[in-house]
């Protein structure tokens, strides 16, 4: 038998060797079985590899892993950024803003400040300049979102393409840059923008955020917000704002530098089509009717507008309106400085254009600055006060601010002269003094007017002032010495008043108490050595005028800050002086108009009371004066444009000298006729000390003496005199002052300062206690004869003459 293995029949192997072959033979078999079926399947499900650029695509999968970690990192960025960036603190510029000062009538005078913007409320904005914005700004605004991704894709296509840039911003998001942001084009910038604007759209109203956009948007001409736009371009408030002119200052907002059609009139056609526009947008909105808008053309925007600069007058009103808020405490000085005040003054746009007016044609039109040295020394103040109000209704300060800084109507820095003369009688008037030898001073008092005659009574150093021109007068009344300003009667008089009683009497009136070399002059006090301000000294005359009412002026008539009242401080009036001591002096100030040295101011048309004045060296020549209505002082002053020393004015305007009497008269006469030209002509009402008509013999008569010199209330007659400055009086009237003045206790005998009761003894009180025989009755009558109607009666209403009916 052979060795060989046998082939086996099938089915026929068994035991172990069976097994293990047939096991073999199954796996040789699956194994031949299997593997053409898993290469089928392969071959089924393999793609064809990607080969060229198709290779660089990604894959489906890739892309929508890439779409979900772009959003996972999106929202997380979101909401990073949003709880990251915080709305932060306005930026300075936008809330820096302008004070505005006006006139009494709302007009402008000017507007200080870096920036030109004065806030608003949304109600002070018309509604046509509110649509005006939004119809070419952000037409859904109430509607839409803060932010439109659509609009800032938008804005950045066309910038890329060239076709201007645009920001695609709302206006919330305009809002945003312009009141936390600055305007640098950056990506760090505009995110920021995008979640202040989210979060401040989720914390203010819309009608929050569109007021506060039109009040810091940039209109052009330094214009920022619609405010000071309106007056930039046309001269009014936003509130004033109709279609046409809203249209305009809307289309403003888009190229401001370039859409001004008075700097660049050959943009013209390019923004009348911005402004149809403007205008068609609310019509298609239905915030203008198509009715309305077919009949409205171009509002060509003014050429010239008020100036917001400081030049001319406007830059001395700011800052003496400033020192008032200030040393008023209505406002203080740092806060003013951050600005966003609206300051309405006192003072009248017709009268302040009628000083300076009359300034130029009666001063500076005259000067020769380039032949006449001198004339390059002339300086001018002046200040007008409202009697009735104490409120400043004009002043002139200067030619130019930005020329001369230095305000004329406030420094105190020249010599009065003889316009402090009325306050020594004043003060004799009040305190009923008497001449060193006893006799009453009325005005018809006599005096010595003898040039250089010394003082007599003073106890300091021997005092001999020389009258004007070295000049002697001999026996002269007061009124007399008035007119023509002799200064030996008035140096005598101030010693027989007392000094301090005379500066007392000048502070009581209006002058301020620091005024230099008020406090420290003897008989010179007379003679007009202070230097007190011209606005002082219009203040203490406007006191006089008032019938011894003094209230201290003002120059403000309102404060607001952002629409909210300020409080002002309440205007104090007193009785500085009683009725008969101003009204006594009024009488003999009214002939030195009439036939005194201040006639020129007779060309103001009305009757007027006044004082000329002459600063020693002639450095400062002055004319203080009033009507019933006005009080006015007009000071000329010499200044060395160099050295700022006082200069004196020999030769001026080719003259010899100037002296009150002069321009500063001529000045006066011009500029009250002018400021009350619409104001009914009316005569003084006074009432005269007791007896201050009655003719008194000259010093050293036998006939007079302490005891019988006549006291002008003695006899209760009166004794009427002939003599009234300038002119007739009338009986026929009363006294016409229907409440009683407050008496005033007298010192050493003499007349009271208050009314007596009619028919209630005499007004003199011998007895130095102040009390004198009824005075402190309140009837308002004299038992003197002044009130008497007949002819002797003087102190009913006067006139000038027939000339002022």
């Amino acid at each position: 038998m052979s060795d060989e293995p046998q082939p086996q029949p099938p089915g026929k192997q068994s035991g172990k060797h069976s097994g293990e072959q047939s096991g073999e033979q199954s796996g040789e078999q699956s194994g031949k079985g299997w593997a053409p079926r898993k290469s089928q399947a392969a071959a089924a499900t393999k793609r064809p590899e990607r080969t060229g650029w198709r290779r660089l695509l990604p894959t489906w999968r890739m892309v929508l892993g890439g779409l979900l970690v772009a959003a996972a990192v999106v929202i997380g960025g979101f909401f990073l950024g949003y709880h990251l960036v915080q709305i932060p603190a306005a930026n300075a510029l936008a809330t820096q803003q302008a004070n505005v000062y006006l006139y009494a009538d709302g007009s402008v005078i000017a507007r200080d400040g870096d920036v030109n913007r004065e806030n608003v409320t949304l109600s002070q904005i018309s509604e046509d300049a509110r649509y005006a914005v939004l119809a070419a700004e952000d037409r859904d605004f109430y509607t839409e979102s803060a932010i439109d991704p659509q609009a800032m894709v938008r804005g950045a296509w066309n910038t890329l393409t060239g076709k201007g840039k645009q920001s695609g911003s709302t206006i919330t998001q305009q809002y945003v840059k312009n009141y936390y942001l600055r305007q640098e084009q950056t990506v760090t910038r505009k995110v920021k923008e995008f979640f202040i604007a989210i979060k401040l759209d989720r914390e203010q109203t819309k009608d929050q955020i569109l007021e506060g956009y039109l009040n810091t948007s940039f209109f052009g001409r330094g214009a920022y917000g619609i405010q000071s736009a309106a007056h930039a371009y046309y001269g009014i408030d936003a509130s004033e704002l109709d279609a046409g002119r809203a249209a305009y200052l809307a289309a403003l907002v888009n190229a401001p530098s370039q859409y001004d059609v008075i700097i660049h009139p050959e943009n013209r056609d390019t923004v009348e089509d911005r402004w149809n526009y403007v205008l068609d947008g609310m019509v298609d909105e239905g915030w203008l009717s198509a009715s309305e808008r077919a009949g409205l053309k171009f509002p060509m925007p003014k050429r010239t507008t008020v100036s917001t600069s400081l030049s001319g007058q406007r830059g001395y009103i700011v800052n003496i309106v400033k020192n008032q808020l200030v040393q008023n405490g209505i406002v203080d000085e740092d806060t003013l400085d951050t600005g966003g005040y609206r300051i309405t003054t006192t003072l009248h746009k017709d009268k302040q254009d009628a000083f300076v007016d009359a300034v130029n044609d009666k001063l500076m039109d005259r000067l020769d600055k380039e032949n006449r040295e001198v004339d390059t020394y002339v300086r001018a103040g002046g200040a007008s006060i409202d009697v009735k109000t104490g409120k400043v209704v004009a002043m002139y300060n200067g030619i130019d601010y930005v020329k001369q800084y230095t305000p004329n109507a406030t420094r105190r820095d020249f010599q009065v002269g003889s316009s402090f003369k009325p306050f020594v009688f004043t003060a004799a008037v009040e305190n009923g003094s008497r001449t060193h030898d006893g006799r009453p001073i009325t005005p018809n008092t006599i005096y010595d007017g003898t040039s250089e005659r010394p003082v007599q009574g003073w106890p300091g150093d021997r005092y001999a002032p020389e009258n004007e021109d070295h000049r002697d007068y001999g026996d002269i009344t007061v009124r007399e010495a008035t007119d023509k300003s002799v200064n030996a009667v008035y140096a005598q008089m101030a010693v027989d008043v007392g000094p301090d009683k005379v500066r007392q009497t000048a502070i009581d009136l209006g002058l301020s108490e620091n005024t230099p070399s008020l406090s420290d002059a003897g008989p010179s006090i007379a003679l007009g050595v202070a230097t007190a301000s011209v606005l002082d000294m219009a203040e203490a005359y406007a006191t006089l005028a008032n019938h011894g009412k003094h209230g201290d002026y003002t120059m403000i008539e309102k404060v607001t800050q952002n629409g909210q009242d300020v409080e002002l401080p309440d205007r104090r009036t007193r009785q500085a002086v009683s009725r008969q001591a101003a009204d006594t002096t009024t009488s003999v100030l009214r002939g030195v108009v009439e036939n005194g040295t201040a006639t020129a101011a007779q060309t103001a048309g009305r009757p007027a009371a006044g004082k000329t004045g002459t600063a020693e060296e002639d450095t400062a020549a002055w004319f203080a004066g009033y009507t019933p209505d006005l009080a006015t002082v007009v000071a000329v002053m010499g200044q060395d444009p160099v050295t700022a020393g006082h200069k004196p004015l020999y030769g001026a305007m080719g003259l010899p000298r100037i002296n009150g009497g002069g321009a500063p008269a001529e000045i006066w006469g011009q500029y009250t006729r002018e400021a009350l030209e619409d104001v009914p002509v009316t005569a003084f009402n006074l009432r005269l000390q007791p007896g201050a008509w009655k003719t008194q013999p000259p010093p050293g008569d036998s006939s007079t003496g302490p005891s019988s010199s006549g006291d002008p209330g003695d006899d209760g007659s009166g004794g009427g005199s002939s003599e009234a400055p300038g002119g007739t009086e009338t009986g026929d009237e009363s006294t016409g002052q229907d409440e009683a003045e407050p008496s005033q206790g007298q010192t050493g005998g003499g007349t009271t300062g208050g009314e007596t009761e009619d028919g209630g003894g005499t007004a003199t009180d011998d007895t130095g206690d102040g009390d004198a025989n009824g005075d402190d009755d309140a009837s308002g009558d004299d038992d003197n004869g002044d009130d008497d109607p007949g002819p002797d009666g003087l102190t009913g209403t006067l006139i000038q003459n027939s000339r002022w009916d």
